[in-house]
């Protein structure tokens, strides 16, 4: 499983030009999974999202996870992070999980994330979305779990 994450001020997710999910301070997290993903590595993923330090603390230092801060996650499914991208120039898909499978383990991933923090919000799995962000910083950060 690999989780992006991006440190925003502010950003959302549309569908067919609704927005389905919308945050402020807090993290937008792009999900990838892969076939030997499960519920164990994404509980791993989930606690090292929540309590990842990309946040400054009063010294400037990025010592503060969203829980630290009690920051708001917009998480997003994006298949294109499972690629296989080691060689050529045309990303390859085998390592990604198939779609049934990999929505269930993104719906668990959601509700467990809901369960855990103040506000949650996600795109819709294996929908065309137009994600809108202001990364802060930038900081971005490639997590494997």
């Amino acid at each position: 499983m690999k989780a992006l994450l991006q440190r925003v001020s502010s950003s959302k997710v549309e569908v067919e030009g609704k927005v389905v999910g919308q945050i402020n301070k807090g993290l937008l997290v792009f999900i990838g999974i892969e076939k030997q993903d499960d519920t164990i590595c994404a509980d791993k993923m989930i606690n090292k999202i929540l309590s990842y330090r990309v946040f400054s603390d009063s010294n400037d230092k990025m010592n503060l996870s969203i829980r630290d801060i009690n920051g708001d996650l917009l998480i997003v499914s994006q298949f294109t992070l499972a690629a296989d991208t080691k060689s050529g120039t045309r990303a390859g898909f085998s390592t990604a999980m198939p779609p049934i499978e990999a929505e269930n383990l993104y719906n668990y991933f959601l509700e467990k994330t809901k369960s855990m923090t103040t506000i949650t919000e996600s795109g819709i799995f294996g929908a065309d979305m137009k994600v809108s962000l202001v990364n802060d910083g930038p900081v971005t950060f490639l997590l494997e779990a």
